[in-house]
């Protein structure tokens, strides 16, 4: 497992095993956040079993699949008040994390500084500047 902090409340990380989540619930981590579709690519591991070891570990679990290089602002609309509401601090994972980490950027937008999400994106490895102008349409909303 490669979890990737951003900030104290979410980290991401690409795909994980179900053997990872023993590592999560170990790292701290309360909440576990699957941001990739079942079946997206043949070897993945089955959403259920991963949801399994979640509960057994005493995870929360949110499965909420987000089409790889097309994330909506329905997308946005949905991930933004569950990051919000959920039990800190989040593990988001999908491929390789990226997706976790647009659909972090985009819902921090309405409430944080574009250059402060640049930054913290940057620090756990994710260029994210071709984002700007969705990050500054989203700044205009509220979740």
């Amino acid at each position: 497992m490669d979890p990737r902090k951003i900030d104290d409340s979410i980290s991401v990380a690409p795909q994980i095993s179900v053997d990872d989540v023993a590592e999560a619930a170990r790292l701290g981590f309360r909440t576990l956040v699957a941001n990739r579709p079942d079946h997206e690519e043949p070897g993945q591991p089955p959403m259920s079993e991963l949801e399994a070891a979640a509960r057994n570990h005493g995870l929360n679990w949110v499965y909420m699949p987000v089409e790889s290089g097309n994330i909506t602002d329905q997308d946005v609309d949905r991930f933004a008040p569950m990051i919000r509401d959920a039990e800190k601090p989040v593990l988001a994972f999908c491929r390789s994390g990226t997706r976790c980490t647009v659909l972090w950027a985009l819902s921090a937008a309405r409430h944080t500084p574009a250059n402060e999400i640049f930054t913290k994106a940057r620090g756990a490895g994710y260029d994210i500047a071709g984002l700007a102008p969705r990050m500054a349409q989203q700044a205009s909303r509220q979740d």
